[in-house]
């Protein structure tokens, strides 16, 4: 590395601390950008847990002809959740081709699924926010990918994210990329073929610090986390994940007492790691198989959530040192109708969450765990995969068939409205100012006033 460079990377460095010390405020480590606001750079959106810009103002109500600004048809398909920066949108999706492998494709006895003996492009899109027509498309690559998939999952299940001046995509055992906002590529990186469990497929989604992009790698063997100069893709630090299985999780990266760290959900523990080194910080035992939900914060607590044959919730203080499992500080534990897919989300100090995958909402105190309500049902929302938001005094909830409602953020969580799309819907809603966005497997749809 030159003069030049190195004197950049130092600059680089300052400013990210400066904007670390703004996020604070915020709990989680990304970036703001410099005039804009209004954008949703990740999965979960600004501040990583679901809750809008108190400017966003999304409609309340629609259907195929109502409130809709436009609906772009897209390749392939994907359950990954999009992203918006400025006027761009930024979707990933496999799009499978009539290319059959010229070898034969390994099969997993293990697995529950066969894997796909056809190619598929694996393509990355962006759409113009104001007219839904396509900026550009790339084909990150084109792979016969080494293991089947759940029926409910798709090759493209990763989110992307933004860190306002590069893209950062994952397609797991496909490849990590980066691209410029208007295409190029900048880097890619191979961490391997990852070997999930049944071979129900992956759901890889990279979290960016201020100077790392950190990915999740759980499998059925050899699970780590590993983080990634975002420059260059250069691997930073790698750590084991002793115990871990397969998870479908997503890290959350926040600051804490001055200290940049990533909470990582897990069947065996959930475990917070010092993000500039991978040290682990502390670990908490007690949660369910399949430990999907990604963690969320409130106040100087992170709270985790699982819900696959049995059900946890635990609330973990953030300054907690090595292993606390069974020690008595967790702040407090729920024990029944916790999620398995989707996310918690929290307004105010209220918490909510949806038991499995179902339509039934349970609320507590975020601060005392106290039960407020217990097991409500969301009539008309059907299974839910995707995370609920929080928008303008109300909270948008969307089933697997398309349909979101739309409650008010009062006492009794009045419906305001039942919203059909009648369209397959994994991804979580994104809201952006007056807009609202839901990607279906084929279809991207804004939704606007």
């Amino acid at each position: 590395m030159n003069k030049t460079d190195m004197n950049s990377r130092l600059w680089s460095a300052k400013i990210a601390n400066v904007v670390g010390f703004a996020i604070l405020v915020a709990y989680v480590n990304q970036p703001i950008l410099a005039g804009d606001l209004e954008s949703w750079t990740q999965w979960r959106g600004p501040t990583a847990d679901g809750v809008a810009s108190t400017n966003a103002k999304p409609p309340l109500r629609w259907d195929k002809s109502t409130n809709v600004k436009w609906i772009a048809s897209l390749p392939g398909v994907s359950s990954a959740t999009p992203i918006v920066l400025g006027d761009q949108v930024f979707v990933v999706a496999a799009e499978k081709t009539s290319q059959k492998s010229p070898k034969p494709v390994f099969n997993d006895e293990r697995a529950k699924t066969a894997p796909d003996e056809f190619f598929y492009r694996f393509l990355v899109l962006c759409i113009d926010r104001g007219t839904g027509k396509l900026n550009w498309q790339k084909t990150a690559t084109e792979q016969v990918p080494h293991e089947g998939q759940h029926e409910t999952n798709t090759y493209a299940a990763g989110s992307p994210t933004t860190d306002g001046e590069r893209l950062y995509v994952s397609f797991g055992s496909r490849g990590i990329f980066c691209y410029s906002l208007k295409g190029e590529l900048i880097w890619q990186v191979d961490l391997g073929d990852m070997r999930t469990r049944f071979g129900w497929g992956e759901a890889v989604t990279p979290v960016l610090t201020a100077e790392l992009l950190i990915v999740n790698w759980d499998q059925e063997e050899g699970s780590f986390l590993i983080a990634l100069d975002k420059w260059s893709g250069k691997q930073v630090w790698k750590v084991d994940r002793p115990g871990e299985v397969t998870s479908w999780n997503t890290p959350f990266a926040t600051v804490f007492n001055g200290k940049s760290m990533v909470v990582v959900n897990g069947t065996n523990r959930v475990r917070a790691y010092d993000s500039q080194t991978g040290e682990q910080l502390w670990a908490c035992g007690g949660q369910t198989t399949n430990a999907i939900p990604s963690p969320i914060r409130f106040e100087n607590n992170v709270i985790c959530t699982s819900g696959y044959r049995a059900a946890c919730a635990n609330a973990i203080p953030l300054d907690s040192i090595g292993d606390i499992t069974d020690k008595g500080f967790v702040k407090w534990n729920v024990s029944k109708g916790t999620p398995y897919v989707p996310s918690p989300i929290i307004s105010g100090t209220r918490l909510f969450f949806t038991a499995g995958n179902s339509d039934v909402l349970s609320c507590v105190d975020a601060r005392s765990g106290k039960v407020l309500f217990d097991r409500r049902r969301l009539s008309g929302v059907g299974s839910l995969y995707s995370s609920p938001v929080v928008a303008n005094g109300h909270i948008y909830f969307t089933g697997r068939e398309g349909t979101t409602v739309v409650l008010r953020d009062n006492e009794k969580l009045d419906v305001v409205a039942v919203n059909p799309l009648e369209d397959a819907i994994d991804a979580s809603p994104v809201v952006v100012d007056n807009q609202l966005f839901l990607r279906s497997w084929t279809k991207l749809y804004c939704l606007q006033e």
